[in-house]
């Protein structure tokens, strides 16, 4: 049967595609360490869950607005607002299912055909499929490999052209873990309103960084108002408050681009749903105690990012990665395992699976076939199991297959 040519080049979303088998192959009595997924391993705070509960129980088990509910709107203002110390308008967050339905919600409100879309590269891998889906086109750029891949002017100027409408990237990365500074962020952002350009930053890993200063990545909302065109700012529940499950995301944007969106929305899903809406009241309510668990889990992801990088400058030598400053992702080159039958990351992965039971993302998935990502969102001794089969399979002791 013939299929919309709406999706005729969309691919299933790899990471999702990985830890799927990977649960698979485990639940039929396989040893499989699942390194592939992007996702906390963490419980959500109970008190936040108590808060669901609780909604349930009061009887909030209703529609709420499209946009959600007023409340929660109002408390994630507050909360960014007392973050950085600035005036939000609540009218301008839209609460949708996850982060991804709100970048979802952007792309496809303000891009289409004959549009272009710049993507930091390497991407999360539903980047450029969201913007398949508005029926523009996806292309990707990439920023020097030595500074992260992070992007400048210089870079966008190589790409730019007259059907470019917009920017998609997100700070601190992923796959790469790369940080924006400030100053670098501000100056993207103005290459950004001088040239017209939709700016759209994924921040959804901004609490997860490992700076001895400040506890939380450089945001937007840290730039003056005047270095700042048309933007939208991505984040939601899901990995700073462990909330993965709950599917609790927001866009914050101008009210205009919100009304849009919530409009768009209303028609594709409504709203989140109402119970993981009081559970996400709760975390952006009471400030104090989101602090303290969103810190008490910056502290295990910095010990295992330190943890995973020793392993893998004494086991792994010959294999260079990214030193992630934020999120929870190692993403590290894998070209120099490549063999007859193994030319690619996608190859070299699933042979990885097989053999050693290990299950990372090919790097195909962001962008860049050399590298493959790892996510350190496990315990200690899994990630020393998994750096010690993969040294037995493809560090200078291979090829001896564990």
């Amino acid at each position: 049967m013939e299929r919309s040519a709406n999706i005729a080049e969309l691919r299933p979303s790899a990471t999702i595609a990985v830890s799927t088998l990977a649960k698979k192959l485990k639940a039929e009595g396989r040893d499989i360490l699942n390194l592939s997924a992007g996702e906390p391993d963490f419980d959500t705070p109970a008190w936040i869950s108590e808060a669901a509960i609780q909604g349930i129980r009061d009887g909030r088990t209703r529609y709420t607005p499209a946009s959600g509910m007023p409340e929660l709107r109002k408390a994630i203002a507050g909360y960014l607002g007392g973050t950085f110390d600035r005036e939000i308008d609540w009218q301008g967050i839209v609460v949708s299912s996850g982060a991804k339905q709100s970048l979802f919600n952007a792309c496809f409100s303000l891009f289409g055909p004959g549009d272009e879309v710049l993507i930091g590269s390497p991407y999360w891998t539903s980047y450029p499929e969201m913007i398949t889906l508005a029926r523009a086109t996806s292309v990707p750029v990439a920023g020097d490999e030595a500074n992260g891949f992070r992007l400048t002017p210089a870079d966008l100027d190589r790409v730019r052209t007259e059907r470019t409408k917009g920017l998609v990237f997100s700070t601190p990365g992923n796959p790469t873990g790369s940080v924006y500074t400030r100053d670098e962020l501000q100056a993207v952002a103005e290459w950004c309103r001088d040239h017209g350009v939709w700016m759209l930053v994924d921040e959804i890993y901004r609490d997860i960084y490992f700076s001895d200063e400040t506890d939380r990545a450089a945001s937007l909302l840290d730039l003056p108002e005047s270095s700042v065109g048309d933007a939208v700012l991505i984040d939601g529940a899901s990995k700073s408050f462990a909330m993965t499950g709950w599917r609790i995301g927001f866009a914050l944007s101008s009210v205009d681009l919100a009304k849009n969106m919530t409009a768009l929305q209303s028609h594709v899903s409504s709203n989140a749903a109402t119970p993981s809406q009081m559970a996400a009241l709760a975390a952006y309510t009471d400030r104090e105690r989101t602090a303290a668990s969103v810190a008490e889990m910056r502290v295990a992801f910095r010990r295992r990012r330190d943890l995973v990088t020793r392993l893998f400058d004494e086991k792994l030598p010959d294999f260079p990665y990214l030193t992630p400053d934020g999120a929870f992702y190692l993403f590290f080159r894998v070209d120099s395992a490549f063999e007859p039958g193994r030319e690619t990351a996608q190859q070299l992965c699933s042979w990885l699976l097989e053999t050693c039971g290990v299950a990372v993302v090919p790097g195909e998935a962001f962008g860049d076939p050399r590298y493959v990502r790892l996510s350190y969102a496990t315990s200690d001794e899994v990630l020393e199991d998994a750096v010690d089969r993969l040294e037995r399979t493809i560090g200078r002791s291979h090829p001896t297959p564990v």
